[in-house]
Formats: structure tokens, C-alpha cells, sequence
């Protein structure tokens, strides 16, 4: 037991002997090595066969992902569609802007796309240009004031003076006539009875809204003078009287008043003036007193009646060269600033040159103020 237990602590007590490990490390690496080949290779393997078999299970793979890929494509489509929204929305704003500063002329190349934006700018620029052409035209109307300032020397108008011209022998021609009536100002034309022309004459007047009057023939003193047809004679009595002027008003009617053509004789015969005024009355219409006789009874038998009447102060044309027209207008003008009105007779028969004249010296007549009127609106009645 004892050679035991020594040998036991012999064998203790001596140093172990290690065994050489390199030939097993050598032996381990080369296992390893080994083993790591075949691990690759099934690993080649198995990708290999997992790669056939994903080829067979592609539609079922694929059913998941690209759900997902839809997804984004969508996403990315309605981003897309937003965008370009947008931009529609900035070229209409762009486009608003545009028509804005082009003063809100919408002409038809408007609605046309974007690139035609650039048309209707050029076009507005030789539209204002053809715009401007008839302006010129239009002028005219007050060029002859600037001779005419220089020219007439007219006074300006007092106490509202307002002129009233009368052109008489309407009915006679009617080319003349019109002349008369195309004046830049209201007129009153006494128009002949019983004549070619007299009822169209009266038409004529009215429709250019100028004011017709029967010029009513009376028997001058020169019994040698034929006042001419329904006329009023001296021999004649109140019915008689009363049924030619009913004649001879209706053929021309509707009238605002009568003149005396002629009737020098009949209006300084108060009798007879009586039988006129009574039925001047009686149809409603206003009576203007030639004053082709100084010793006219007129006024003095209107007086009597209580009826209002008119009368002439100047002849236009007695001398029918505009020396006398222009003479004649300027005692005219001196009647109406004192009276604040005058009544001016000039005849159709002038219509060559008087109607002219007239339109001439207008603009600065009515630059100094005077006003111009027919005799039923001068405010010129007596009474």
C-alpha cells in the first residue's frame, strides 16, 4: 500500500509531459476546412434550388410585393396629377392677369391655349389706332367757330336773349325748304296754302321737328297785287273769312299759328283783323303780325279781344347778299339783349345763300349766349 501511495505521489510530484497538440491542430484545420467546403456547396445547393423553385412561385410572391409598388405607383401618380393641377390652375391665374392688364379686352383669340397668349396683345395696339381715325371727322362741327369768333364781332347776349327765325313762302319749293329746315337750330316756317307743294311742305317741317305756320295771303294796298290763291279779300264778311281760313288750316294741319302774307289792306282794317283774330282763336293758334303796314290794327283790336300776339322786328333778307344779312342779324341781336327777344323773318326763297349764312355766324352766336327758338316758345307774346 505504502509503494503504491509513493509511486502515486511520485507520479504527482514529477512534471507531466505534455503531448505535442500540432498535429491534431493540423488534423482540426483541415476538418474544418473540409467541412466549411461541403457547407458552402449545400449552401450553393440550396440557393440554387431555391432559386429554381422561386421561379414557379413568383405569382405568388409577386401577389404581395407589388401591392406595394402599386401603392407607391399610385401615390406617386396623384402627386403627379396635383402637380400638374397646379400648374393648369397658375397658367388660368397667369392668364387672368394677362386679360387684366389688357383692360378687359376679350377678343376672340382668348380662349385659344398658352402660346397664343402673344396674339391678342399686338391686336388691341391698331384697334385704338382705327378708333382714332374717325375722330377727325367728327371735329368738323366746331371748326367754323374759330373763323367766325374773328369774324362777326357779335356783342354777347343780355337778359337770356333769344332769337327766333321765321322763313315765310313755304310750299313753293321743296329742295329750298329743306335747306331752310337742316339748320343746326329750331325754325318756324310759314307755308302757303293751295300751292303743289304746300301740304307736303308742312310734312316736310314737321318731321324734322321744326314748328309749321299757315302763311295766310292777304290783299296788299296795291290792289294790282294778286295775294294769291285763298286769300282774304276786303269784300268779305265774318263766314266767308272764317270758312277760308278753315280751309286753308286744314290742308296743312296740324299748325301752331298763322302769319299775313302780304295784307298790307286787310291788317289796317279792324273789322277784318277782328274776323282773323276770332278765328285764330277759335282753332286754337297764335297769330304773328307781319307788320307789312305800319299802321297795322293788330295789336290794338288784340288788345280788346284779351288775346296774346306776336309780331315781327326784322327782315332778313330784303337784300339778299350777306352784307345785309349780317347787318340785318346785328339790329337783331340789339332788339333781343333789350327786349330779351326778337323774332327775324328771312323767306324760303333765299335758301341759296341765307340759310348758309345762318349756319355760319350759329356757332358764335351760341358761343356769346344767344339762344335760339320757335315763335310759339320765344316767350315773345304780346298782350
Amino acid at each position: 500500500m505504502q509503494k503504491k501511495g509513493k509511486s502515486s505521489a511520485a507520479k504527482k510530484s514529477a512534471p507531466r509531459k505534455r503531448k505535442a497538440r500540432k498535429a491534431k491542430v493540423a488534423l482540426d484545420r483541415k476538418k474544418l476546412m473540409v467541412l466549411c467546403a461541403a457547407i458552402c456547396a449545400s449552401c450553393v445547393l440550396l440557393l440554387a434550388v431555391t432559386a429554381f423553385l422561386s421561379k414557379g412561385n413568383d405569382g405568388a410572391k409577386t401577389a404581395g410585393v407589388p401591392s406595394v409598388e402599386k401603392n407607391y405607383a399610385e401615390n406617386d401618380s396623384s402627386v403627379k396629377a396635383e402637380a400638374e393641377t397646379k400648374k393648369e390652375k397658375k397658367s388660368k391665374k397667369e392668364k387672368k392677369r394677362e386679360e387684366k392688364k389688357s383692360g378687359g379686352q376679350k377678343d376672340a383669340p382668348a380662349p385659344t391655349p398658352a402660346p397664343k397668349k402673344e396674339e391678342p396683345k399686338p391686336e388691341p395696339k391698331p384697334a385704338p389706332k382705327e378708333e382714332a381715325a374717325p375722330a377727325p371727322v367728327a371735329v368738323p362741327t366746331p371748326q367754323p367757330a374759330a373763323p367766325q369768333a374773328d369774324g362777326f364781332g357779335f356783342v354777347p347776349a343780355k337778359n337770356g336773349a333769344v332769337l327766333c327765325v321765321v322763313f315765310d313762302d313755304g310750299g313753293q319749293n321743296v329742295s329750298q325748304l329743306k335747306k331752310c329746315v337742316a339748320l343746326p337750330f329750331p325754325v318756324t316756317v310759314a307755308v302757303l296754302p293751295r300751292l303743289a307743294h304746300s301740304a307736303e311742305s308742312a310734312r316736310i317741317v314737321r318731321q324734322s321737328k321744326n314748328e309749321v305756320i299757315l302763311h295766310q295771303p292777304m290783299q296788299a294796298m296795291n290792289l294790282n297785287v294778286n295775294p294769291g290763291a285763298g286769300a282774304i279779300k276786303p269784300e268779305m264778311t265774318e263766314n266767308e273769312v272764317f270758312a277760308t281760313l278753315s280751309q286753308n288750316i286744314a290742308e296743312i294741319a296740324p299748325i301752331a299759328g298763322m302769319n299775313n302774307h302780304e295784307g298790307s289792306l286787310i291788317t289796317e282794317n279792324e273789322v277784318l283783323v277782328s274776323f282773323i283774330l276770332q278765328a285764330a282763336q277759335e282753332k286754337g293758334i297764335y297769330f304773328l303780325d307781319s307788320r307789312t303796314s305800319s299802321a297795322t290794327k293788330v295789336p290794338s283790336v288784340a288788345m280788346e279781344m284779351g288775346m296774346g300776339w306776336y309780331q315781327r322786328d326784322i327782315f332778313l333778307d330784303n337784300q339778299k347778299t350777306r352784307e345785309n344779312y349780317l347787318a340785318e342779324l346785328k339790329k337783331g341781336l340789339d332788339i333781343a339783349n333789350k327786349k330779351g327777344h326778337v323774332i327775324m323773318i328771312g323767306h324760303v326763297w333765299s335758301a341759296e345763300s341765307l340759310p348758309a349764312f345762318l349756319e355760319e355766324a350759329y356757332p358764335e352766336l351760341a358761343l356769346k349766349g344767344y339762344r335760339f327758338s320757335t315763335v310759339s316758345k320765344s316767350g315773345g307774346m304780346y298782350r
